[in-house]
């Protein structure tokens, strides 16, 4: 079934608010074998709960989406390449200077099944929080989700779509 773009925007938000409310799982690092946010498993895509702002969702009003240019990725990668350093010194320069807090959303192309997708936009988002640490920024300043297949950035099939719709998003939270 194929719905509207606006009304699977609508139900991702859902998802999200309920998957940040509801899901309290640790997460092992696929790149580095550590842990995200903590080490006694009470975090939710990187951020310890406690420290977590309850109703933030990536499409809702309190979160700018076009403040900050996605990061690309490769097909099927979730390395940050050279290119995009730019992009995360920007990110992490202003959280510095504001205090302020982002979303970091993952996505993919249309390739895939979404169990894969899904986990392969995690892994882009934390790749990219990895990289925002690193530049100095504060890790209570950052969640992340992942989104797959979802809310493609251009819906046509093909390689221009596909390379379009790898990517993680930052969402400023106002």
């Amino acid at each position: 079934m194929d719905l509207p773009l606006e009304l699977r925007r609508l139900l991702m938000g859902v998802l999200l608010a309920c998957t940040l409310g509801a899901c309290a799982t640790a997460k092992k690092d696929q790149q580095g074998g550590g842990e995200y946010g903590g080490t006694d498993g009470d975090t939710v895509t990187g951020t310890p709960l406690p420290d977590r702002q309850e109703g933030v969702s990536f499409l809702g009003s309190n979160v700018e989406r076009d403040r900050f240019k996605p990061v690309y990725f490769a097909f099927d990668s979730y390395t940050v390449s050279g290119g995009e350093a730019d992009k995360i010194e920007e990110v992490a320069a202003h959280l510095k200077s504001t205090g302020g807090q982002i979303i970091l959303a993952g996505f993919t192309d249309e390739r895939g099944t979404p169990e894969y997708n899904r986990g392969l936009g995690e892994r882009r988002a934390q790749a990219v929080r990895q990289a925002l640490l690193s530049a100095g920024t504060n890790q209570a300043s950052i969640q992340t989700v992942s989104f797959g297949a979802e809310m493609p950035a251009n819906p046509g099939s093909g390689e221009a779509a596909w390379g379009q719709n790898r990517r993680a998003e930052f969402g400023l939270v106002r």
